[in-house]
């Protein structure tokens, strides 16, 4: 796996991920996202509906959490999730927790983490973790570490503690892994904790940068866990502590402008947990990424989304009955307000669902609890945020990203 750069625009950097998989013969376009899942499967979709999708990630994410209590069945099969589970050609990637998930804190111990499946508390142990990715097969997973750091007033001897953690767990799960036959074509991200402390931040990234990993993942910038300004400082001097050529993905961070501040702060790639969640609230994405066109080259190219015939999302009254949880970015399309809207989801939107159906159906089917709603709901998500994603490299490419952020970011001054 080698990160290969084309070019760093305002910290941005833009290129590809390449000898992704067993085969090597996969690559990533960065920044990008991971396609997300939940016990290996998109959530509302088929894998045969979900590649209606075009541009889909070529890696998917799957989660320890969602996993471990199939451990036993796993290791019985022998042939890993990917085919378990039915997934199309795709590189796997392993996290440790689900972040679309909230997990309880206090159950880290210096020789064991553990992680919430449907059945409770899973404890790992080091030798049980490894034992858990030899089954699951994933091309690349992340180390096991202690990532409960992130809580407000968390102490500075318990932020070292963390990361000392992090690292042991890191040296064992190293000399694990190359005892373990299945995993001997994968490779390991090694996790960067710290807090908000930046010394520890610092010394988690050059310690971890020592070892042989094939990538980083920034734990503890959740987006509940602290204020952006911060997360940007830190994720800014943690990544100058890192090799150029590995990835580095951040954890817990979907919302498109946070998304945004995160890349020019030196992030390669995000989960896609953002539109799952989106869904869930019964809502739509509908915010518009596209930068005005070159005047050169107007007219050259379609707009991936179109204007909203002038008019910006709902978002003050849709926020006064809908969930606290709902970002400028988002339709809650169960509001009455749409019960009688005949128009797509989004304007100059090419998923099924605004080709073939209106605002008032999708409500229909959310108000009436009909399985479908949520189907084409994250049909919708899954390709607006992808879209996002392609117009932002583009965006960087054509020295642009000024444009874009104004654009992306401009929703946020609905009244």
């Amino acid at each position: 796996m080698k990160l290969e750069l084309s070019r760093v625009v305002q910290g941005c950097r833009l290129g590809l991920l390449t000898g992704l998989g067993k085969s090597g013969q996969h690559s990533l376009e960065v920044p990008g996202c991971l396609l997300y899942t939940r016990c290996a499967t998109v959530p509302h979709l088929t894998q045969d509906t979900l590649h209606t999708l075009r541009d889909l990630p070529s890696v998917t994410q799957v989660s320890v959490d969602s996993l471990a209590e199939h451990h036993e069945v796993l290791k019985e099969f022998k042939e890993g999730v990917r085919k378990f589970s039915g997934l199309h050609d795709t590189v796997l990637f392993c996290s440790l927790h689900d972040s679309a998930n909230s997990s309880p804190a206090g159950h880290v111990t210096n020789k064991t983490v553990s992680v919430w499946g449907s059945g409770g508390r899973i404890e790992l142990t080091v030798a049980r973790f490894i034992a858990i990715q030899a089954a699951i097969q994933p091309d690349c997973y992340q180390s096991m570490a202690d990532g409960e750091t992130w809580q407000a007033g968390t102490s500075r001897k318990r932020v070292r503690k963390a990361v000392d953690r992090t690292l042991a767990h890191l040296d064992e799960c190293l000399a694990l892994h190359q005892k373990t036959q299945e995993l001997k074509k994968a490779e390991i991200f090694g996790v960067v904790e710290g807090g908000d402390i930046l010394e520890e931040r610092l010394r988690s990234a050059r310690e971890t940068a020592k070892r042989p990993v094939g990538g980083f993942v920034l734990d503890g910038f959740h987006s509940a866990a602290m204020d952006q300004d911060v997360r940007v400082q830190l994720i800014k001097a943690t990544s100058a502590e890192l090799p150029q050529e590995k990835p580095r993905l951040v954890l817990g961070v979907g919302r498109p402008d946070e998304v945004i501040s995160c890349v020019e702060a030196g992030v390669d790639l995000f989960e896609s947990f953002f539109p799952f969640q989106v869904t869930e609230r019964g809502c739509a994405l509908s915010f518009n990424y596209t930068i005005d066109p070159d005047p050169e080259t107007a007219g050259t190219s379609t707009p991936t989304v179109l204007e909203f015939n002038g008019e910006r999302p709902a978002v003050k009254k849709l926020n006064s009955n809908g969930d606290e949880n709902m970002t400028p970015y988002e339709m809650n399309l169960k509001d009455k307000w749409y019960q009688d809207d005949f128009r797509p989801l989004v304007e100059g939107c090419s998923c099924y669902c605004c080709k073939k159906h209106m605002r008032a159906y999708v409500h229909h089917l959310l108000v009436t609890n009909e399985l479908l709603g949520g189907v084409l709901l994250m049909l919708h998500n899954m390709a607006h945020y992808l879209g996002f994603f392609k117009a932002l490299r583009e965006a960087i490419t054509s020295d642009r990203l000024q444009d874009f952020k104004n654009r992306v970011l401009h929703c946020r001054e609905v009244d």
